[in-house]
């Protein structure tokens, strides 16, 4: 990247503002010149002289200030001018500061979150695709396109793979797939998983005859293979294990397949009751997490993830039109009318962003400070009084006038001798 995007923070009429303000800089000078030069002729120019004067300081100091601030005055490297330049650093890190302890910590976040509907919104949101929904929503949309598309993608995605990482290794697996298991075994749903498991035993042996045959052959003695002896075990092996698997197959009581139920069963009640499987299985789990395979899948499944969330995003109409819109409308309004369930995603929502903010709140004020620094000093400058420029030049304008008015008060106290 060859530096931050463009970004319009110009205020409506600054450029405006500062001619007005130089103009009437330029102003009190002529009148100030012009004054003095007929004040013998017209005394009581005096009272215009003494404005004008006034005028001339106030404005010429707070020029002064304002260019101090973002530049040398005339290009002249006057100590302590051009102060936001070359304090850009310390202005991000004191800017990153407050972030983090105005907006980002766990109380103030928790007290914004309680007096947000988040579940009502979306609702809503969801429920009633109106013209002025729908432009919020393409709002919202490009929002997140943009976002998406800007943000670091290795800094975004490595966050968004290490959480999902992070969650798996703390989640207990060993218990939820021995219930699964159990709830499955209740009705009768593995039934067609040993029946596949049946089949594929059953054309593997049609596969690996020969290699049968070939390792009974290898393993009896010459006088048995002269017997051709070899030739009827191996028959008798393939021919029982094929009948066995027949028989497994048409008979849903065969005890083989009742002692593989029982093992089933037995297996997902250690799952769910036994520490030292248990052990085994999270020990498994972790280490199959740490896998290099594991890890490009997470990569994928995170790039699948942005991909669809842009593709949604740019074309809102899409994801709400169809049998998927009919589905987020039914879902906009449970969350509208299911008052349990809206307090529920509140409250979820609610600990959620509490705890991102204790978790990622240094991250995210720290992406703010190395942001700021990464920029110039002539962005930076360019930026902010972009922003405020047009107050900057009120300023201006205002010690302008308030100048004047300070040097008319003292002519006229000077004058009636006070």
């Amino acid at each position: 990247m060859n530096g931050p995007a463009p970004l319009r923070t110009d205020q409506p009429g600054a450029g405006g503002m500062k001619r007005l303000a130089t103009g009437l800089l330029v102003l009190m000078i002529a009148l100030y010149f012009t004054s003095r030069a007929f004040i013998p002729q017209y005394p009581a120019l005096e009272w215009v002289n003494a404005f004008a004067e006034a005028a001339m300081v106030g404005a010429f100091a707070d020029w002064f200030a304002v260019t101090a601030l973002f530049r040398h005055p005339l290009g002249i490297p006057i100590p302590h001018t051009a102060i936001i330049p070359n304090n850009k650093d310390r202005i991000g890190n004191a800017l990153s500061r407050f972030i983090r302890q105005n907006f980002l910590t766990p109380p103030v976040i928790a007290r914004r979150m309680r007096r947000t509907d988040v579940a009502g919104a979306a609702g809503r949101f969801l429920a009633r695709p109106s013209a002025g929904e729908g432009r919020m929503r393409a709002g919202a949309s490009r929002l997140i396109a943009d976002a998406f598309e800007s943000l670091d993608d290795e800094r975004l995605g490595g966050i968004a793979k290490g959480a999902i990482a992070g969650r798996l290794k703390r989640m207990e697996i060993s218990p939820v797939i021995g219930r699964a298991m159990a709830v499955a075994i209740n009705e009768d749903r593995h039934l067609p998983v040993i029946d596949k498991a049946v089949l594929y035993l059953a054309n593997a042996l049609d596969d690996n005859e020969s290699m049968i045959r070939d390792m009974v052959y290898k393993r009896t003695s010459w006088i048995l293979r002269m017997a051709t002896v070899d030739e009827k075990i191996a028959n008798s092996i393939v021919e029982g294990l094929r009948k066995l698997f027949h028989d497994m197959a048409a008979d849903p009581g065969h005890p083989v397949r009742i002692k593989i139920e029982q093992q089933l069963a037995d297996l997902a009640n250690n799952l769910q009751t036994d520490p030292e499987l248990q052990a085994k299985v999270e020990a498994w789990k972790v280490k199959a997490i740490d896998n290099s395979s594991v890890a490009l899948w997470l990569d994928d499944l995170w790039q699948r993830f942005r991909k669809s969330i842009i593709d949604s995003a740019h074309d809102p109409d899409a994801v709400m039109a169809g049998q998927l819109g009919d589905v987020l409308q039914s879902i906009g309004k449970s969350l509208e009318e299911d008052e349990r369930l809206k307090k529920a995603i509140n409250r979820f929502a609610r600990r959620t962003a509490v705890g991102a903010a204790a978790s990622y709140g240094d991250a995210i004020v720290t992406l703010v400070s190395d942001t700021v620094k990464s920029w110039d000093a002539t962005t930076v400058t360019e930026r902010l009084e972009g922003a405020v420029g047009r107050d900057l030049q009120f300023i201006r304008i205002n010690g302008t006038l308030v100048g004047g008015l300070v040097g008319l008060t003292l002519h006229a106290l000077h004058h009636f001798g006070v």
